[in-house]
């Protein structure tokens, strides 16, 4: 019987297996699953990596501009670039997510404007899936000064953020990610 209650934590996850559990103890099998349950399985959709993450993104411009940082996918070898930002934390709003983002890769307060779209992005990463959810929003530096440091050190990264022109984007000499971001600029 401890396999039933493997099978009800690795598809309906451990509240289930829990009420397996008892059901089991009562009617006298033992307490095979309160062992299985103890080990801490990992969940099974999320152990075969296919969860979607939420992300925010801020699109912060200087002239014909956005700030970006650049990345490099060796397996596909191609370099890209991408709006700072990052994930949205359980229980936090995205725009919230945005400005700890900023403070955390830059130390630097941005006040967010206006949101422009969400994308979908489902993509390969050195050769790994991924799947976001992107809110991207327009935003700007609280602090002027900012604007005129042609690059930024992102902190929590080896990276650098660096202002790149619009027109690189659209012609197409440069990647711009997440997917679609390009398209939502190019309606504005």
């Amino acid at each position: 019987m401890g396999i039933v209650v493997v099978a009800v934590a690795g598809v309906f996850g451990a509240a289930w297996a829990w009420l397996a559990t008892g059901v089991l103890v009562a009617s006298g099998v033992g307490w095979l699953g309160w062992v299985v349950l103890r080990e801490g399985k990992p969940d099974s959709v999320t152990s075969m990596g296919s969860s979607i993450r939420p992300i925010a993104l801020g699109l912060i411009r200087r002239r014909e501009q956005i700030l970006v940082f650049e990345g490099r996918d060796d397996v596909k070898g191609e370099t890209y670039y991408r709006p700072l930002g990052g994930g949205v934390e359980f229980g936090e709003r995205s725009d919230d997510a945005l400005v700890r983002e900023f403070r955390e890769e830059l130390d630097a307060s941005i006040v967010v404007k206006e949101r422009l779209g969400v994308l979908e992005n489902v993509y390969a990463y050195r050769g790994n899936p991924g799947h976001e959810i992107a809110f991207v929003y327009e935003a700007e530096f609280v602090d002027a000064g900012l604007y005129a440091r042609d690059e930024m050190k992102i902190l929590d990264d080896p990276a650098t953020a660096r202002w790149v022109d619009l027109q690189d984007f659209r012609n197409g000499s440069k990647i711009l990610y997440p997917a679609g971001l390009t398209e939502l600029l190019l309606s504005e």
